[in-house]
């Protein structure tokens, strides 16, 4: 019986052979999806595109659900296996209606990949008043995986990815005030929360999910530049990260240390196929291996305990119910 991760029981690197540096092009190479279907969220830009485009290349029918259509049927011109839906994470009824849909056509699911997010974004709610990253970046998350829940038993072996990020260091999950309602609020608290839960949500569904075979990961893309995500950023936000100088223009150097979008995906990539990971689920996961607990201030990276809290996780799907209206049952 696969164990758990549960206070990161699981949680340290395997010898992946890959590392940073790694694209998806050497993480894919000998992988044949051929026959596999999978859905990519976000998987119009960034590095939800080069996923799409790696997976499509090894095989897989790789169904893209994006708000703008038009938008994604552009980006997406020429890449083989790929099927374009309509959906907005931001409006419940059109997360309902696209899982509906696929579970209609009685299909297999065998790779959902949870990778559209926003980031730096100003305070905006949803017609709950639900804060706007949590709910893209996570509630959207668990009812869209509730919602395909039937598809990825199906496939005898699915994987869920859920891209988290570092960015979950900024915050642990606030139960007294989610959505900002009492305190000031902070957009980048408000991400670090929304990864948090990422997080917290991957390691329960994994041990909820074992009796079915499928395996859930959550995943830091790593530091990326030239993506979707920053198009929001305040200007200072992205000096205090030294992405530019006091000018506002790049700071070539710093640009120049950050992956670039085939190695962003790579683990991504990774979490999605490696045979390594058969038996091993609920992990974060960055630089294409399992992450080191991040366990004292001398470790700038790796995952924190507090995101691998069983009691915060059992905890956060019982007010994740509570917040959206949806009752998953893992079964």
């Amino acid at each position: 019986m696969k164990k758990n991760n549960y206070n990161g029981a699981l949680q340290q690197p395997i010898g992946s052979g890959f590392n940073v540096a790694s694209t998806t092009t050497d993480v894919i190479k000998g992988i044949n999806l051929t026959g596999k279907i999978a859905i990519v969220t976000g998987g119009s830009t960034g590095i939800g595109l080069e996923t799409v485009k790696t997976l499509s290349k090894a095989g897989a029918t790789v169904v893209v659900p994006a708000r703008d259509v038009a938008k994604a049927r552009e980006n997406l011109k020429g890449i083989q296996n790929v099927e374009i839906e309509e959906l907005d994470l931001i409006d419940p009824e059109s997360i309902d209606a696209f899982a509906g849909k696929f579970s209609a056509s009685g299909r297999p699911l065998y790779l959902l990949v949870n990778n559209a997010g926003i980031m730096f974004v100003p305070l905006r709610r949803d017609a709950k008043g639900n804060e706007s990253q949590l709910v893209t970046n996570y509630l959207s998350l668990f009812r869209l995986t509730a919602g395909l829940w039937g598809a990825l038993k199906m496939a005898d072996g699915a994987r869920v990815i859920n891209v988290s990020s570092l960015g979950h260091h900024f915050a642990p999950f606030s139960f007294d005030d989610p959505n900002f309602e009492h305190r000031d609020y902070d957009t980048l608290q408000a991400y670090g929360q929304s990864k948090t839960a990422v997080n917290l949500f991957s390691l329960e569904l994994d041990n909820r999910a074992k009796p079915f075979g499928v395996n859930v990961y959550s995943i830091h893309p790593g530091s990326i530049w030239g993506t979707e995500l920053i198009r929001e950023a305040p200007i200072e936000i992205l000096q205090q990260f030294g992405f530019l100088d006091d000018k506002g223009n790049p700071v070539q150097e710093v640009i120049e240390s950050l992956k670039n979008i085939p190695q962003g995906a790579a683990t991504t990539i990774w979490a999605a196929t490696s045979p390594l990971l058969n038996q091993i689920g609920g992990v974060y996961l960055e630089d294409v291996d399992i992450a080191q607990l991040a366990i004292n201030p001398s470790i700038p990276n790796g995952v924190k305990p507090y995101s691998l809290d069983e009691a915060a996780a059992k905890k956060l799907w019982r007010l994740t119910e509570e917040l959206t209206g949806v009752i998953f049952n893992v079964n």
